[in-house]
């Protein structure tokens, strides 16, 4: 299992699940729910934020709060 912050651009992986429990609920309202396919889109220059594929939308992340997602990286 990887941390969401560890994937590359164009990289999968399924949510399995996350490391603190304050953050799990704003995550969630954004679907980033355990069993969704996520993948990493782009990476602002400076490498934060991250822009992620998720639920059929695009979402924006910053490498601290995807840190605290761990996902079941798929293997292309």
């Amino acid at each position: 299992m990887k941390r969401l912050s560890d994937l590359l651009v164009g990289q999968k992986g399924t949510i399995h699940s996350f490391e603190k429990d304050d953050i799990f609920i704003k995550l969630m309202e954004m679907g980033c729910v355990p069993g969704e396919t996520v993948v990493v889109e782009q990476v602002a220059p400076l490498g934060d934020p991250i822009s992620i594929s998720v639920s059929g939308y695009t979402l924006s992340l910053r490498l601290s709060e995807a840190s605290y997602i761990f996902v079941e990286e798929e293997i292309m």
